[in-house]
């Protein structure tokens, strides 16, 4: 048996747990990119320049992103890579692989557009208003919905 056999053997027979981890890895990746931005909200409007409340919000901030939102969006990415090189699983011919591919880097550009607010807070350069934070909250949401509806009903 080829060393290639071998590694598609043990990823299929990994694949529920796999599959399972990057459930759970993205869960735990949207619930961060679902609260971090309501954070922004609340930190802009009810700060009023009161050095005490920045900074709770920014060390509510800062955990958030490094301690589950940073590890999840990795850990997220990592089982995704397991799971397209698990034989038979992607058909890259068909259009939802290539639509949750779009979601997925979507996504992460949001991440990274939200650590990069998080360093204007931190850096006391904050400029957006709550009503932008509100208005980029939906952005998680709408890239969800695609993104699951590609991937369950592959309608395209």
């Amino acid at each position: 048996m080829e060393h290639g056999d071998k590694m598609a053997d043990l990823l299929a027979y990994a694949y529920p747990w796999v599959k399972s981890f990057h459930v759970v890895s993205v869960i735990a990746w949207m619930a961060g990119l679902f609260y971090l931005p309501r954070l922004f909200v609340y930190h802009t409007e009810q700060t009023d320049g009161s050095a005490r409340m920045d900074g709770a919000f920014q060390t509510m901030e800062t955990k958030l992103l490094r301690l589950i939102m940073n590890p999840a969006m990795i850990s997220t990415w990592l089982f995704g890579f397991l799971l397209l090189s698990t034989p038979g699983i992607v058909d890259w011919g068909q259009p939802w692989p290539w639509i949750k591919a779009a979601g997925v880097i979507a996504l992460t550009w949001f991440h990274m557009w939200c650590a990069a607010r998080r360093r204007e807070f931190a850096e006391g350069r904050n400029t957006r208003t709550g009503r932008t934070y509100r208005m980029m909250n939906e952005v998680p949401t709408l890239l969800l919905i695609v993104i699951v509806i590609a991937v369950i009903v592959r309608p395209f």
